[in-house]
């Protein structure tokens, strides 16, 4: 069975923009192919796309309040909808409308166009704390229900409990943080010196020959 490939989903040919001017968004500047699309659009949009054949894959939500870019809004969705005939995929940007108290805002819910969205936008919720409005079941998916907060957002308190490896070492939260964000060498120096720019980082361990001893 011979496949024909649309042409227009391709983002390296010309047709890709005409393709997003006729679903009514505007390109966005992403390293994937990625459209901006209105909260109040989304729907109409989900529905265009479906008729196509797409498929909804994966949801995310993103904080930018600690970005370095200015962004619309503090916090976006990012719906990844996926075709399954000449596997095009294209990421559909959702800013979500800040609330006065700036807890963050509501978008509609993509349950009516793809039902794959139920336990997708429940994580988002979950972890991210954007509502799903008209969600027939939007409660906790992963975190327990006396939880307070929405772990993934850059103002969720991180915890400051040690972890013990099975080699006896101990990892300090405080201290790998900074080892990650460059603030110092970290814990082993290894990946907190390359983000600083020394050389002089100690090298990874190397597998004996003939497998683990």
């Amino acid at each position: 069975m011979t496949t024909t490939l649309d042409p227009r989903r391709d983002p390296l040919t010309p047709q890709f923009a005409d393709w997003l001017a006729e679903l009514g968004v505007q390109p966005d500047d992403s390293a994937e192919p990625t459209a901006l699309v209105p909260a109040g659009d989304l729907l109409r949009v989900a529905a265009l796309l479906k008729a196509d054949g797409f498929m909804l894959l994966d949801s995310v939500g993103l904080d930018y309040s600690q970005y370095t870019e200015k962004k619309p809004a503090r916090f976006c969705v990012l719906h990844n909808v996926f075709h399954p005939h000449d596997h095009r995929r294209l990421f559909l940007r959702v800013y979500v409308p800040d609330s006065v108290d700036g807890s963050g805002g509501e978008l509609p819910t993509l349950y009516p166009v793809w039902k794959s969205a139920n336990y997708l936008e429940r994580e988002v919720y979950d972890l991210m704390g954007v509502v799903f409005s008209g969600h027939p079941d939007l409660r906790k998916v992963l975190t327990p229900d006396d939880l307070e907060g929405h772990p993934l957002r850059k103002d969720f308190p991180v915890g400051e409990t040690p972890t013990l490896f099975r080699d006896g070492r101990f990892l300090d939260p405080a201290t790998f943080r900074a080892g990650m964000n460059g603030q110092s060498a970290g814990l082993s120096g290894y990946k907190g010196g390359q983000r600083r720019g020394e050389m002089n980082e100690p090298l990874p361990p190397v597998m004996p020959e003939g497998g683990p001893k």
